[in-house]
Parts: C-alpha cells; sequence; structure tokens
C-alpha cells in the first residue's frame, strides 16, 4: 500500500508526521507523494483540508485518515499517543471506508467563457465585493427569493458544524445526501424579505445564485478565497464525488459533536 503525511508545519506536527512515516516503512509500506492510496493529515481540520484539495483530483482512489495536534477535531479524531496502534492498524488491518458528500460549487460568466468548478469539504461562500450581496435563489430551476445581505454559506453535512453552525444553521450528520444554505445578516424589512431560515436541499435538488447588480463576487471553497468578474451564476449541489475517510475503529459523528461543543 501507498502512504504519504501531510504535516501542519509546527514542530509538534512535523515531529509526528515523520515518526510514522518512518514505522510506515518500516511496515514495507511505499511511500508516495502522487499516487497514495492513503493520505495522513498531522495537526488539525484545517491540514486535512489542505489534504483533500491536493489530492481531491484522485478521490476515488485515496482514503483521508487525520491524527490532531491540537484541538479534538470532526476529520482529524486519533491523537498523538496513538501513533503506534495508528500505524499499525493501517499496515496491518483492512479498513473500512466511510464516505462523506461534498459539495459542488459551478461559476459561470458573462460572455459564455469557460466555467470555474470547485469542490468543497466544508462550505462555499458568496459576498459582493463592495457592499451588499444582492442575487436571486433559484431552487431546481424555480426564483424561490431575492436575497439581500452580507453574503451566503453553502455547506456540506460535515461542514455544517464549521462557519455554518455559527451563522445558526442546523448540524446535519454526514450520512445525509444534502447541501445547506445559510443566510449571513440578511436584509428584511417591509421592502426586503428573505426565507430568514437555513434552507436543506436535497442531492436532487440545485440552487442556482444569480447577480441582480454588481457581478464580481468574493467567493470562498473551504480556505481559499477567489476573485470572480463578471459572474452570470453560480451553481451549488451535491456533488457526484465523495471524499473517503479510512476508519479503524467507531467514532460517531453525534459524539463529535458533543466532544467538541458540549462536554467540558
Amino acid at each position: 500500500m501507498k502512504f504519504v503525511v501531510t504535516s501542519k508545519g509546527d514542530e509538534t506536527s512535523n515531529t509526528l508526521a515523520q515518526k510514522m512515516r518512518t514505522y510506515l516503512v518500516d511496515f514495507n509500506l511505499e511511500y508516495d507523494e502522487t499516487h497514495p492510496d492513503i493520505v495522513i493529515s498531522v495537526g488539525g481540520d484545517g491540514t486535512l483540508l489542505y489534504a483533500f484539495h491536493r489530492y481531491q483530483h484522485r478521490l476515488d482512489k485515496t482514503a483521508f485518515v487525520g491524527v490532531h495536534t491540537g484541538h479534538l477535531g470532526f476529520y482529524a479524531d486519533w491523537r498523538p499517543k496513538e501513533i503506534e496502534k495508528l500505524v499499525i492498524a493501517i499496515a496491518k488491518t483492512p479498513f473500512q471506508i466511510v464516505e462523506y458528500p461534498l459539495v459542488e460549487v459551478i461559476i459561470r460568466y458573462l460572455g459564455g467563457g469557460k466555467e470555474s468548478r470547485y469542490l468543497a469539504l466544508n462550505e462555499c461562500t458568496i459576498k459582493s465585493v463592495e457592499g451588499s450581496l444582492v442575487v436571486d435563489v433559484e431552487i431546481k430551476g424555480q426564483l424561490f427569493e431575492t436575497f439581500r445581505g452580507d453574503g451566503l454559506c453553502i455547506s456540506t453535512p460535515s461542514g455544517s458544524t464549521a462557519y455554518n453552525k455559527a451563522l445558526g444553521g442546523a448540524i446535519l450528520h454526514p450520512s445525509l445526501q444534502a447541501i445547506q444554505v445559510a443566510e449571513m445578516a440578511s436584509i428584511n424589512n417591509r421592502v426586503f424579505r428573505t426565507i430568514g431560515s437555513p434552507l436543506v436541499l436535497p442531492a436532487h435538488h440545485t440552487g442556482m445564485f444569480k447577480p441582480v447588480n454588481d457581478v464580481d463576487f468574493q467567493i470562498t471553497i473551504d480556505h481559499l478565497t477567489l476573485l470572480h468578474k463578471e459572474v452570470k451564476s453560480i451553481q451549488c449541489r451535491v456533488a457526484q464525488e465523495k471524499i473517503r475517510f479510512a476508519r479503524f475503529r467507531t467514532f460517531p459523528f453525534w459524539q463529535r459533536v458533543r466532544d467538541s461543543f458540549v462536554t467540558e
């Protein structure tokens, strides 16, 4: 089996990453940064996000596992003191694959230029470069509302515990094939009105966001911030691709939610 280890870059993470690499090579696994069967992320959820985007071109061939060197994460669920146990599990134990849905983002431009396509593990956010965001929101090809406010956050179920939660969105179990649209400070008065609640769209529903005035947008794809000019539409839906996690033990999602937000 081929593997690669990515690190957050701090001294603790680098030391652990090097130790895991040495151990796994000693078990006759092959270190391969180009075609890994398993990607081991050492750091935190952000480190795993970077690893996901680095290897998103081979999601059907690569599984991910995370070791956290800070706070317990939703993606990085192994502790530093457990790395020997994890190494043995990787080297000796067939792992279970758990798949999480992703959000596909397609940006189309005025004048018919080549569209841009992205995959997000956590979320995509849409904001206007200047002033309030004003977009027509279409669901499954039908106009739903005209949104006015600071922006919109379109999240995956696993990303629902991140920015989406801070915006008052619901926490969705990652077994659900859905995306969630949450508002950022919408404008609601006697003239302008939005739904004012997060929307959960199933896999067979597509969300389309079309600019009403400004056509330059600041769009984030997980940690990546992009400026897109002359935007005609932004399409979001559940992607056909999924991220694959290597599971060597059970770690229920609701336990992770409880450990992160409820228990002290």
